[in-house]
């Protein structure tokens, strides 16, 4: 059974994405504020964290980016206000996987946790490496190496890495890139965006002028295969 923990301030709204995520079928914790949250994860840890993001004392960005900075790779759902989007792209930028702007359904959020969950899941089956001169993507030890030394990647971002390497040459709009990496039928392409200059960062000499992966002006993105 998957443990998601729920960060949300917000006792009424809290309740009700508990309730139906443990109707889903997930063994659910819960906080108010992000150090409840902070301190919950060092004892236990979560498959994944639906986290509001405004919060009091430690706000969800604080909270996402500690979690990132240790090196845990858990998916982060990040709740986000209606029309808030360098909300959402600051979010995305700490490392946030995907996002739900407030108001929201409770059953989307669910589908959405089930949906993040099942790639996870998808991804852990799937073994083998794929390598690109000194960059080695190991999909059985969910490691990424780049000239022998690891790299710290999120969830998505070594979904999105792996999905590159495995089609060089390739170019791939924004839009099939979330129906292929996310498996979303729609959504912000600032997503998409977002995670390929997180991953530049990463895997580029110089991420202002990328080798390795290209913008293909007017269609998306394209990995270019070391020679």
């Amino acid at each position: 059974m998957a443990r998601v923990m729920v960060v949300d301030d917000d006792l009424t709204v809290r309740e009700v994405v508990v309730t139906y995520l443990r109707a889903a079928g997930y063994d659910v914790a819960e906080a108010a504020d992000g150090e409840s949250a902070l301190a919950d994860l060092r004892e236990t840890r979560a498959d994944l964290v639906v986290l509001d993001l405004m919060l009091p004392g430690i706000d969800g960005l604080e909270v996402c980016r500690r979690i990132r900075a240790k090196g845990d790779d858990v998916p982060v759902i990040m709740l986000t206000a209606l029309g808030a989007e360098t909300d959402r792209v600051v979010g995305l930028e700490q490392g946030a996987d995907d996002y739900v702007t407030k108001p929201f359904s409770p059953r989307e959020l669910a589908l959405r946790v089930g949906s993040v969950l099942r790639r996870v899941g998808e991804r852990g089956a799937v073994t083998g490496r794929v390598c690109d001169g000194d960059l080695v993507v190991d999909a059985g030890q969910h490691v990424a190496t780049l000239g022998g030394s690891r790299l710290s990647l999120t969830a998505r971002e070594f979904d999105l890495l792996r999905f590159f390497l495995s089609h060089p040459g390739r170019a791939f709009s924004r839009d099939e890139l979330l129906q292929r990496v996310w498996g979303w039928s729609f959504g912000d392409q600032s997503t998409v965006t977002v995670h390929v200059r997180r991953l530049r960062e990463k895997v580029e000499q110089d991420p202002t002028h990328p080798v390795r992966l290209a913008t293909v002006w007017g269609v998306g993105y394209r990995w270019e295969p070391a020679s």
